[in-house]
């Protein structure tokens, strides 16, 4: 049976659970991310911050993603997934609390780190139990739930933040931040007793430890020789971010660093522009404006919907390749055409967030599919760190370029870094559909038809 008794299982009560626990990571990505939007007017007044102070509260928590994606990735692949799977949560949750109680900017500060820290350690632990647990034929579907999840709690933090300001006002901002420590506290009941992966016992030696795991949680009988057996031949012994740029893992690590940054920068732009063009619906008053960002955050979510059948159904190659295409499209558009009416605005804007649904999918299937075990969680921690880097840029440099530049000249910009990623997934995107993650990740790919001909 080998680790194909993984691979082939059916889907069961078991998987669901796990993918709701572990999909609350991103989440809280998203609300935390977007709930500090809601919350910052109502600090800068009470707090009177500096434009300075002001942007630093808004931007440290990208770099405690940026941090955490980066080390804790590595510390998942030698100390394991289970045993950071809770305490990132439960340091987030204690972290929103302690929001409701600064008094003064650099505690704000100092938590808000902490906080992005500890989001950003989540996703290489999670999301590398997702790929490590879930069916081959499930897998696009179950890491697609990331970024599901991440448009969602994205939503869900503009319509509590509307509430909590509709009631308290501005200055119930405290409420705002602590309401992140409610979906921490339901994510961690929900992890409890999260099985370790099978796959990385495997790779610390411990076979026997993972055969009596698969056969207690999916009840399918195997030998600890079975999984050794399979075990990814290209396996890297010694695990860590050096191993990211040696061999074949340095071009996929290019690839995955270069698309990831490509979809990512002109997403925030969407998202900072998205409310530019409900305005002009009457929305442009501040507690209108959550509400207008939380139909942005459903557009993006709805992209996903469909690409997640797409990924099974023609492939990661070709879907991405066309992706990347058609979300130039909308941006080159409203590139040439800066004065175009509401709805052709609003047209454009739902295709854009249509066909960015695939990338944002592959964000997190990519980088867990093409590298082994060894190092996988390092993969997406990495992923982790430059797509802060990426939502930085979106966030702080497209106002200035919108204000410096204008719109025809950023929309431009736009499409330029999407065709920068149309590029790098042309020349590097490889076809995973249908591959066990052993073969995925081990560099001996057979050659496929639908890869030859994806174009």
């Amino acid at each position: 049976m080998k680790l194909d008794a993984i691979e082939d299982a059916p889907v069961s009560g078991f998987h669901r659970k796990l993918l709701v626990a572990c999909c609350g990571g991103p989440l809280l990505d998203g609300y935390l991310l977007s709930i500090i939007g809601v919350a910052l007017v109502g600090i800068t007044d009470e707090m009177r911050l500096s434009t300075t102070s002001s942007a630093l509260v808004g931007v440290v928590a990208l770099v405690g993603m940026f941090l955490g994606g980066l080390t804790i990735g590595p510390l998942t692949d030698r100390l394991g997934r289970r045993s950071m799977y809770t305490i990132d949560l439960a340091v987030l949750l204690v972290a929103s609390v302690l929001c409701v109680f600064v008094t003064e900017a650099w505690q704000l500060v100092v938590l808000r780190f902490v906080v992005g820290f500890a989001v950003g350690a989540d996703y290489p632990i999670a999301t590398a139990l997702l790929a490590e647990w879930f069916p081959r034929a499930q897998r696009a579907r179950a890491l697609g739930g990331v970024i599901v999840a991440w448009y969602l709690g994205a939503l869900l933090s503009y319509v509590v933040g509307f509430a909590i300001t509709e009631v308290a006002g501005p200055g119930g901002w405290r409420w705002v931040l602590g309401s992140a420590a409610v979906v921490s506290a339901v994510v961690l009941v929900l992890r409890h007793g999260t099985p370790e992966s099978p796959r990385w016992l495997v790779d610390q030696g411990r076979a026997e430890e993972a055969a009596t795991l698969v056969h207690r949680v999916l009840r399918v009988p195997v030998t600890a020789d079975d999984l050794i057996a399979s075990r990814e031949r290209a396996a890297v012994e010694r695990g860590g971010l050096r191993e990211l740029f040696r061999g074949i893992y340095l071009r996929r690590a290019l690839f995955v660093s270069v698309f990831y940054t490509c979809q990512v920068i002109p997403m925030w732009a969407m998202y900072l522009f998205g409310p530019q063009m409900l305005a002009a619906f009457g929305l442009d008053s501040q507690n209108l404006s959550n509400l207008g960002s939380a139909l942005i955050s459903a557009l993006f979510l709805l992209g996903c919907v469909p690409a997640m059948r797409l990924l099974e159904t023609a492939g990661r190659r070709r879907t991405i390749i066309w992706s990347f295409a058609l979300m130039a499209v909308p941006l080159a558009v409203l590139g040439w055409w800066p004065a175009a009416p509401v709805a052709a605005v609003i047209v454009c804007f739902s295709l854009y967030a249509f066909f960015a649904g695939a990338p944002g999918i592959l964000e997190w299937l990519y980088p867990n599919e093409l590298f082994p075990t060894s190092i996988r969680a390092s993969a997406v921690g990495l992923a982790v760190a430059l797509s802060r880097i990426g939502a930085a840029v979106g966030t702080y440099l497209v106002p200035l370029s919108l204000e410096s530049l204008g719109t025809s000249a950023t929309m431009y910009i736009g499409t330029a870094i999407t065709l920068v990623g149309l590029l790098a997934c042309v020349l590097w995107a490889e076809e995973t559909k249908g591959l066990s993650l052993a073969q995925a990740s081990g560099g001996e790919v057979p050659e496929r038809k639908d890869q030859a001909s994806a174009v």
